[in-house]
């Protein structure tokens, strides 16, 4: 069974950070490229980050390039989202998500709130 777990949400000021993890479990992590997507309310699904199976390759959405950063451990199965200098804009439930043989798969979510 696919399961992806990520924790690291919270309440942080503007200008702060924030690190998110994802714990993956039910496939070979190793394998497969993984992303972040988050979802403010009232809005819709939005592509945050996403690394190549290796992790050499990165891409980022333009609201958070320069300032977040996708990693992954693929020794501990983990997949991190660094977030510097938040904006309220920011704010939303935050997922990591892999394709897995043209089925998408995604966590339960963790809520980042930005706000003074």
């Amino acid at each position: 069974e696919v399961q992806l777990v990520e924790s690291g949400g919270g309440l942080v000021q503007p200008g702060g950070s924030l690190r998110l993890s994802c714990v993956a479990s039910g496939f070979t992590f190793d394998v497969f490229s993984m992303k972040w997507v988050r979802q403010a309310p009232g809005k819709e699904l939005e592509f945050v980050a996403d690394i190549s199976s290796g992790g050499s390759y990165t891409t980022y959405g333009d609201s958070v390039k320069g300032r977040f950063t996708i990693s992954k451990d693929n020794s501990v199965n983990t997949l991190y989202l660094q977030m510097n200098s938040l904006k309220p804009e920011d704010t939303a439930m935050y997922y990591c998500a892999v394709n897995l043989y043209a089925r998408n798969y995604q966590g339960q979510g963790t809520q980042v709130t930005v706000s003074s």
